[in-house]
């Protein structure tokens, strides 16, 4: 990659945080201050629905190809969820937890031979993928700007990611008539990402229910592995959960 490529991916970040800037300094000065912050609370517990696409590739630890996800096990699109657990305990500082399920699993028939973990599944096999990836992570918050309508802040998070692999074929007679016996393969390997960014959430009414909250977390002191996610959100007031 170029460093002109990493300038402009590097600026980036830097331009969305100073459009949340404008929109923290300058448009509650335009609409005026209540007084009360809408995001006052002292633990805050929070869900949500997430769309999830599996990608990328796998390889055990002495194989020299990979299994692609999509390509090799045609893994799809599926739907999962997020929770996370919010300790704001001062006025601008949080400690936080979140957990997020990724499970794939999916038949398929191989249209090409594959070798996991030094097992070979040759191509014309019906098997069965699995990827079982759950993410933990905690971090901590700092709210840099504080408004009524919400804020603006920054955050260090440790993501680890306890990723389970496995692929399984029962003993079948392949469509080209080659007789397989049963074969299994799984690995196991954790993966650690830190993260850094800034984060933000705010009230698009004068009402407490209605939000929008995002961040741009990534590990730029590599230049990579940077992620966006902005997100809309409706409290429900019985149960004070956003979803």
């Amino acid at each position: 990659m170029s460093t002109s490529s990493l300038a402009r991916q590097g600026l980036r970040p830097a331009r969305l945080l100073l459009g949340l800037l404008w929109l923290f300094l300058i448009v509650p000065k335009l609409e005026g201050q209540s007084g009360e912050e809408f995001d006052s609370y002292r633990i805050r517990l929070e869900g949500f629905w997430l769309h999830s696409t599996p990608s990328g590739t796998f390889q055990g630890s002495a194989d020299s190809g990979a299994v692609n996800l999509t390509q090799d096990l045609d893994f799809n699109d599926y739907s999962t969820f997020a929770g996370k657990l919010d300790w704001k305990f001062t006025h601008k500082n949080h400690f936080y937890v979140v957990a997020i399920p990724f499970n794939s699993s999916r038949e398929v028939v191989l249209n090409r031979t594959i070798v996991f973990q030094g097992q070979t599944f040759q191509a014309g096999l019906t098997v069965r993928g699995n990827l079982d990836s759950p993410m933990y992570a905690f971090g901590y918050q700092y709210d840099i700007i504080r408004r009524n309508r919400g804020h603006l802040g920054l955050a260090i998070q440790f993501n680890a990611f306890n990723s389970h692999a496995s692929i399984s074929a029962a003993a079948q007679v392949t469509g080209s008539g080659v007789h397989q016996q049963a074969v299994s393969a799984s690995g196991s390997l954790i993966v650690p990402l830190p993260v850094a960014g800034p984060e933000f959430r705010f009230y698009l009414t004068d009402s407490p229910r209605l939000y929008v909250e995002g961040n741009v977390y990534g590990m730029y002191f590599l230049a990579t592995a940077i992620t966006c996610r902005l997100t809309a959100c409706w409290v429900f007031p019985s149960t004070g959960t956003s979803v």
